[in-house]
């Protein structure tokens, strides 16, 4: 009896659905278009917001579903809706698009899809059928309107994948990632040129079956990418696959680097492109830290990493040297780098290197002594020195401003008076002639030039550096400006030595002895070593002792010649500059010359040598040199003395009273006696030298920065 009634109960349901089917059936989609062509009909969701229920009938009419009754979509109509007050359901696409026949089982594809399991989870936003392929206004995706055809594709997609709201919502990993598709060579050759062979969005992720990266068998999965990438390009696949980097990938090691990890996944822009190289080397860093460190020491290195994108390719990147996507190793002899291909690596920038030019090291590492000992030990030897000259002369500064200090507060009155009466003096004395001090401004605007130029480059990691490279112009630009602060140097270098010369055989040709007739050496002698000489003599050393017994109360303060012991130090570190300085920049301005008889790693060791003793000049000449001529209380805050060349009879008597007695002595006070004009164009010369005093302070700053953010850091 129970049976029977179960049986009864399953026919009447059954009968139930076939008649509520076959009423659906009657509906004709003119009956629905009787309501859904009014553009006004509406419905609100349970979120609350408002949705349209308008159908375009002409839209539809030309849709791919123009032949399709409306519920065939909308399968849960009855012929009592809307009387029945039940909302319909969403269309399903289900009914027809789950079979092999029917659009490679796209349905099934979307429910594994991270779009489809997202909306399985609960995730009302995750793209539906709809969302992509439009609703009653649905086309081929071989049509030009479709909204899914190839060139509109990727601004379906930038619906929700540059949604602020879905991208925070839903933790989409890359919300950025549209905008930097559509600007991307990828972006631009589809969208602005209409080449439709440039790939859109479905070619990478896949169609309806579009997966996370981190399943295996998705199209963006690490392992899959170079596939990927290699069904548009085929031959830089087959490269990649034999070099080192695809090996790696090959045996399953994930360190190897795919497509994606140097041109990026969705900002893929063209190699030729500045900004690409100067990428580049970032990109290859996050693998080989070590390498990029020490590249980053080098030239090529500082100067890509303060380089504009639009002149960086005059740089040696890493590409340029190890290959693209051929990456080898050198020992492998097809590399770039194997002992038979390496010269010509070379020479694809330096046209004339020659096999000793391969030898230059760009990845070395000064502290590391075993593998680079020259480097190491030059190292060595100019931190000692760099650590030492300040060290020394720091200590000296400091006793001498203690002793100033000292002095001025014990009778600051006094102090003043006499610092004002040596400026305002009316008897002046030539100390400096007009010759010297026009060889003195060279060596002041050259060797700015050559700070402002070089000093970015050794501190290339510090934002003032970028920026002042920026106003520069660039490598290119600095590098110019470099090479002409240093032909600069060699010029007054050169005209110094020609004046000494001429002045030296002046000195010989004078001392004929008018009783005898003979030629006597003496005043020859003096020209080279006597007083007014500027090489150094006992008398010096004498004075520096007596002056450090001065500056702790030890003796009176004593008195100098012409020049005193700082002055011809500084003047013999000009000699010390120019010939290390010059000579390690020549070897770096002529690398292929200088390889040719020596060997490559020269230009290592060149490097060490230029920006050290670059940094000990520069430092020295604004710390030490500065305080010794400017920063002393006597002078500050300037003595003016190299641009009128004048020195007061009061200062002469409380500074120089040696050279002053030697005159008065010699009968000479007179030919040094010069008639005040100085005041017709003081105003100009202090402009000047406030200009280029000022300009080595900020330089000193900045160096200082720099200098404690890397110890820092």
């Amino acid at each position: 009896m129970a049976g029977a009634l179960q049986r009864i109960c399953l026919c009447v349901v059954l009968l139930s659905a076939l008649t509520a089917r076959l009423g659906a059936a009657d509906i004709k989609n003119s009956d629905c278009l009787l309501c859904h062509e009014d553009q006004t009909l509406t419905k609100t969701n349970a979120a609350g917001k408002t949705i349209s229920l308008f159908v375009d009938a002409a839209k539809f009419t030309g849709s791919v579903h123009k032949s399709n009754a409306c519920v065939n979509c909308h399968s849960d109509l009855t012929d009592k809706h809307p009387d029945d007050n039940i909302p319909a359901k969403p269309a399903t696409c289900v009914g027809c698009h789950e079979t092999p026949s029917n659009h490679e089982i796209a349905v099934q594809e979307y429910t594994a899809s991270i779009h489809g399991a997202s909306h399985a989870q609960g995730a009302p936003a995750a793209a539906t059928c709809s969302d992509c392929h439009g609703k009653h206004d649905m086309l081929s995706a071989k049509h030009h309107a479709s909204p899914v055809f190839k060139l509109n594709l990727p601004t379906t997609c930038v619906a929700c994948h540059s949604n602020a709201v879905l991208a925070e919502q839903y933790r989409i990993k890359y919300p950025e990632a549209a905008a930097q598709y559509l600007d991307s060579i990828h972006g631009r050759a589809l969208l602005k040129l209409g080449l439709i062979v440039a790939p859109s969005c479905n070619d990478c992720h896949g169609v309806h079956d579009i997966k996370r990266s981190a399943i295996p068998s998705s199209p963006i999965n690490k392992a899959n990418v170079a596939k990927t990438c290699g069904k548009c390009h085929v031959k830089v696949e087959e490269i990649y696959n034999q070099s080192v980097h695809g090996q790696l990938l090959a045996k399953g090691d994930k360190r190897g680097p795919v497509c994606t990890d140097c041109h990026t996944a969705h900002e893929v822009e063209t190699p030729r492109n500045g900004h690409f190289k100067m990428a580049s080397d970032r990109r290859c860093g996050k693998c080989h830290e070590d390498r990029l460190t020490h590249y980053r020491d080098t030239y090529h290195g500082k100067a890509m990493a303060l380089g504009k994108p639009n002149i960086a390719s005059d740089v040696a990147a890493c590409y340029d040297c190890h290959g693209h996507h051929d990456v080898l190793p050198p020992s492998n002899p097809q590399s770039r780098l194997s002992q038979t291909n390496v010269l010509a690596t070379c020479q694809q920038c330096h046209p004339g290197a020659t096999i000793g030019f391969t030898k230059y090291q760009p990845h070395a590492n000064p502290l590391d002594r075993k593998n680079y000992p020259a480097l190491h030990v030059t190292f060595v030897l100019m931190t000692a020195l760099l650590v030492g000259v300040f060290a020394f002369f720091g200590a000296h500064t400091l006793a001498w401003l203690y002793r100033t200090a000292y002095l001025y507060l014990h009778d600051s009155k006094k102090f003043r008076e006499a610092k004002i009466q040596t400026q305002v003096d009316d008897e002046w004395f030539t100390r400096f002639e007009p010759f010297e001090r026009f060889l003195h401004f060279l060596v002041v605007t050259s060797f700015l030039l050559l700070v402002i130029t070089g000093m970015p480059l050794k501190f290339y990691y510090t934002d003032w550096a970028k920026l002042l490279f920026g106003i520069i112009g660039g490598a290119e630009s600095a590098r110019a400006l470099h090479r002409f602060g240093a032909l600069i140097t060699f010029l007054y270098f050169g005209l110094h030595l020609v004046a000494l010369a001429i002045k030296v055989w002046n000195g010989r040709a004078a001392v004929r002895d008018p009783a005898s007739g003979q030629f006597r050496f003496k005043r020859f002698w003096d020209v080279l070593f006597g007083p007014d000489s500027m090489v150094p003599n006992l008398q010096d050393w004498r004075d520096f002792i007596a002056h450090n017994r001065w500056f702790f109360g030890k003796g009176p303060k004593p008195q100098f010649d012409r020049w005193t012991y700082w002055e011809r130090f500084d003047y013999f570190a000009v000699f010390w500059g120019v010939a290390i300085i010059g000579l390690s920049g020549l070897i770096m301005w002529y690398p292929q010359v200088f390889s040719r008889f020596m060997p490559g790693w020269i230009i290592n060791i060149a490097l060490i040598v230029h920006s050290d003793e670059a940094l000990l000049a520069a430092g020295f000449i604004f710390t030490i040199h500065f305080f010794n001529t400017h920063f002393r209380l006597e002078k500050f805050p300037m003595d003016t003395v190299i641009f009128s060349g004048r020195i007061s009879r009061t200062e002469l008597l409380h500074e120089r009273k040696r050279w002053y007695d030697r005159l008065v002595a010699e009968g000479r006070l007179e030919e040094h006696r010069v008639k005040d004009e100085w005041e017709r164009w003081k105003t100009i010369a202090r402009s000047f030298g406030y200009l280029f005093f000022g300009v080595g302070v900020i330089l000193l700053m900045l160096i200082a920065y720099a200098m404690i953010s890397r110890l820092t850091h």
